[in-house]
């Protein structure tokens, strides 16, 4: 673990743990700074970011997207959460049911796993308050996800054990709320990276649900683990305020459009990150910034379509990369396809996917139809 230096930030303290949740001491960030939110941050000592890489084309040999995903089907490989589900997370972790599911790839060679962050998580309904908690994670060492995901045991012993388990048989909510708003009604975990071992989570502050598929948040913000998932804490620092009555934190025209975020590493240094505003209605926007500075928003820079160039510090500077409706958005590099695959929700319970040589593209567009209610892709969220 990184130590911090004397003037930065430390992380934010997980507060407001359910019922019997202790929480745990945060890992140390590394040199965010310590200015107030969203303001410019120190980063002494630090390497200059990689220059830009350049302008990206179709990898010779790719298949053609259209062709390979125009007109595609979808099936239901398995359940992962549930009571149909052969992991058996009811009796495992005390999870009948949970929102979304969010997986990425936790970097580690020695460890390899894929790990997977759940929004709202219900368990025994007959108990009070249904055992609910605003998100959980699970790991797997399963490298076919086609066949579905198995997952071991919970150990709150072993960092690589299923799941970070408050007691045998129980999940632990892994972030908490940082208090920085009166009214919270969840904690929803929006994308996961890693760079190397640390990974990184982006969410979303509810504030209030709305009609089926609107709901407003309070702010986005970034949380990290360096225990592969097992501690997390939260960067005051990477905070982004919907609004000016968001509450503690101060809020910076443009971040209204990314309070749900969609990350994606390239190998020209950066993480890209997608972003859009709360619900499912709202057109996506792109930001990056250099890997070894995930925390630090002064490092970030937003695509700018209209000048055809990044543009550093200012959020409102960014231009919709994908019109709207943009829902739920998840963004990879195919190795198949040779390109940037985004897909998401477009509200008419359709999944979009589209393609492009490089995450600023405006890219090819293939759609795939699911009738409502047997799409595998669908969020269990109204």
């Amino acid at each position: 673990m990184l130590n911090p230096a004397p003037r930065s930030a430390p992380l934010q303290q997980q507060a407001a743990t359910p019922p019997h949740q202790a929480a745990v001491p945060p890992p140390a960030p590394p040199n965010p700074g310590n200015q107030p939110p969203n303001a410019a941050q120190l980063a002494p000592n630090a390497a200059p970011p990689p220059a830009p890489a350049p302008a990206a084309v179709p990898a010779p040999g790719a298949p053609d997207p259209g062709a390979a995903l125009g007109g595609a089907t979808t099936s239901l490989a398995e359940w992962v959460t549930g009571p149909d589900s052969p992991n058996k997370t009811l009796q495992q972790f005390g999870i009948s049911g949970t929102d979304l599911g969010i997986i990425w790839d936790n970097g580690d060679p020695a460890n390899h796993q894929v790990l997977m962050a759940f929004g709202d998580t219900f368990g025994y309904c007959a108990v009070n308050e249904h055992q609910w908690r605003y998100n959980t994670l699970f790991r797997s060492q399963d490298r076919d996800l086609g066949d579905g995901i198995h997952v071991a045991p919970g150990d709150a012993a072993n960092r690589y054990s299923g799941s970070p388990v408050r007691q045998p048989g129980f999940s632990k909510q892994i972030i908490s709320s940082i208090k920085w708003a009166p009214n919270e009604t969840g904690i929803i975990p929006t994308s996961g990276v890693s760079v190397g071992k640390t990974q990184y989570v982006s969410f979303m502050s509810i504030r209030d649900w709305g009609r089926d598929g609107e709901w407003t948040t309070n702010y986005s913000g970034i949380a990290v683990s360096k225990d592969n998932g097992q501690n997390w804490g939260v960067y005051p620092g990477t905070i982004r305020a919907s609004g000016p009555d968001s509450g503690r934190a101060r809020f910076v025209p443009g971040n209204e459009n990314f309070q749900m975020g969609a990350f994606v590493k390239s190998n020209d240094g950066y993480l890209y990150s997608f972003g859009t505003p709360p619900g499912r209605g709202g057109s996506a926007y792109l930001a990056r910034v250099p890997q070894q500075f995930v925390p630090d928003l002064s490092k970030y820079q937003y695509w700018n379509g209209d000048s055809n160039s990044w543009v550093p510090g200012k959020p409102d500077a960014a231009t919709p990369v994908i019109p709207g409706p943009v829902g739920e958005m998840s963004a990879q590099y195919n190795t198949y396809l040779k390109q940037y695959l985004v897909m998401y929700t477009n509200g008419m319970n359709d999944v979009v996917a589209r393609t492009a040589p490089a995450p600023r593209v405006r890219g090819a567009r293939s759609k795939c139809s699911c009738r409502p209610g047997r799409c595998p892709a669908a969020s269990t969220r109204r």
